[in-house]
């Protein structure tokens, strides 16, 4: 009986010491090359209902718009999306055929996607290459070669926005003529 209650005792201050230590310290931050591609990107921010998906845009130059006798088309990415919409398929379709056949054949192009400044850094930064790699797959699947079509991303570091309006501006890929 008597070491029953010294288990008991035991068990007892074995609880309180325990809650009565410090709380681990949270981990460091990481150091070294943090820009190393992620599995899973953080989650994104909630869309808003009053986010219009149909004001961000491929923003094609104006030498290709020119070269290819492209107008001020459109393709849209909804908020959180890297997926090309319709609309902007037949765009994309006459900018393929422009550099495979057209007036700019044998050129090259860089693709850069960018994201509004919501979401975290490194969420955003895959977010944009996301896009810019939606808009080259379209483009290789019309016949672009991939040494000629160039993806990378920008992320959200040239965003300028601060309000829906201009966030969605924020939400685009960048078509330019590689040098």
């Amino acid at each position: 009986m008597l070491n029953l209650k010294y288990l008991g005792l035991a068990a007892v201050l074995g609880s309180v010491v325990a809650c009565g230590s410090e709380p681990k310290p949270p981990p460091a931050a990481p150091s070294g090359n943090t820009e190393a591609p992620i599995a899973t990107p953080a989650p994104a921010p909630s869309p808003k209902p009053e986010d219009d998906p149909a004001k961000s845009q491929i923003n094609i130059s104006d030498e290709i718009r020119k070269a290819c006798g492209i107008s001020d088309a459109e393709a849209y990415f909804d908020f959180d999306s890297a997926n090309v919409q319709p609309a902007a398929r037949a765009t994309l379709g006459k900018l393929a055929k422009c550099f495979t056949d057209g007036p700019l054949k044998g050129r090259k192009m860089n693709l850069v996607g960018h994201a509004d400044p919501r979401g975290p850094a490194d969420y955003n930064r895959i977010l944009g290459q996301k896009r810019a790699d939606s808009v080259q797959s379209y483009l290789l699947g019309k016949g672009m070669v991939k040494p000629k079509c160039d993806s990378t991303t920008r992320g959200a570091d040239d965003a300028t926005g601060n309000d829906e309006v201009s966030w969605a501006k924020d939400r685009r890929v960048d078509v330019m003529l590689a040098e």
